[in-house]
């Protein structure tokens, strides 16, 4: 890590992006030096309760090495765009692009800049995830299990309930497989708002994914069955259970915010030019299977908003 703090901003202080700006100011090594985002009064707001300052976009660009994007999807493109631009290394929160194609551009362009450009799948960070794929390491794996659910957001959001919420659950089964898979199967109801995809695998893996924004309860578990070995795992009570043929049991996970372990994954590859932990292509595969999903369920692509979000507003 370097000797002087790495300086950090944020683009798009929503919900998310006020997170990324207030846990920059845990993260070692890091100095957050000011926000950005399209509502200038919200920029003003959190940029005073954090003790940081506000700027448009370019100015911000123009002070820090390495920005967070949390910004729409539909504005993920300009401002990755504009940071690559200026050399700055970029965490773009998920769903890193709504069109695969312009997202392989962009991670060209970055790897011809030598821009560090990783893409926000906080579950991987998730100490629980360690602990399963741990779990079933060099074991056979025969199936998986993937719930999110939760009741309605309160609030619009323009992507569909596969590209906002199973996507996650996409990207970890994945990684866990090793593989895309060779069939893809899914149905929706509930408006679109409720959707179940199956994953079928050329290794015999079949992965079940559900994913809900209009349910009663809140629901984040992984459950994975290998030869010898099957291991449940909640997210948010960052609990596992594994029961093995051989009686053999896992260490204790150990608690951890995933954002935090996140950002500071982040700023260490940033700072050193190692690769980040997920990269745009693993976004990109996700991005990929999320697709076939979505048409696999006849869920029609989400209308975004305007284009019109200026990267000199954010």
């Amino acid at each position: 890590m370097p000797e002087a703090p790495l300086s950090v901003g944020v683009v798009g202080v929503g919900s998310m992006g006020q997170h990324h700006a207030r846990t920059y100011r845990e993260v070692e090594d890091a100095e957050l030096v000011g926000v950005a985002d399209a509502d200038e009064a919200r920029a003003t707001e959190v940029a005073a309760d954090l003790g940081t300052d506000a700027h448009a976009v370019p100015d911000l660009l123009e002070q820090v090495d390495a920005v967070s994007v949390a910004v729409p999807t539909h504005a993920h493109d300009a401002v990755a765009s504009a940071c690559i631009d200026a050399g700055v290394d970029a965490l773009v929160e998920k769903p890193f692009v709504a069109d695969p194609e312009r997202g392989r551009e962009l991670a060209a362009a970055a790897s011809d800049a030598g821009v560090t450009l990783q893409v926000g799948h906080v579950e991987r960070f998730n100490p629980v995830v360690d602990a399963v794929f741990d779990a079933v390491e060099g074991r056979e794996l025969v199936s998986v299990r993937a719930d999110r659910l939760g009741p309605p957001a309160g609030r619009v959001i323009p992507d569909s309930v596969v590209f906002d919420l199973m996507i996650h659950d996409v990207d970890v089964v994945l990684e866990l497989a090793g593989e895309r898979p060779a069939n893809v199967d899914a149905t929706a109801t509930a408006d679109g708002e409720y959707a179940v995809a199956t994953l079928e695998f050329d290794s015999g893996l079949v992965a079940t994914l559900s994913a809900s924004r209009v349910s009663h309860d809140s629901v984040r578990e992984l459950a994975v069955n290998a030869e010898g070995c099957g291991v449940t795992a909640d997210y948010a009570a960052q609990s596992v259970s594994v029961t093995r043929d051989d009686g053999g049991a896992p260490d204790d996970v150990t608690e951890a915010d995933p954002l935090t372990r996140e950002l500071r994954s982040f700023v260490d590859a940033a700072a050193t030019g190692a690769s980040p932990v997920v990269s745009a292509d693993d976004a990109l595969r996700a991005i990929d299977v999320v697709r076939e999903i979505e048409a696999a369920a006849d869920l029609a692509d989400a209308t975004p908003p305007s284009e019109e979000t200026a990267v000199d507003g954010a």
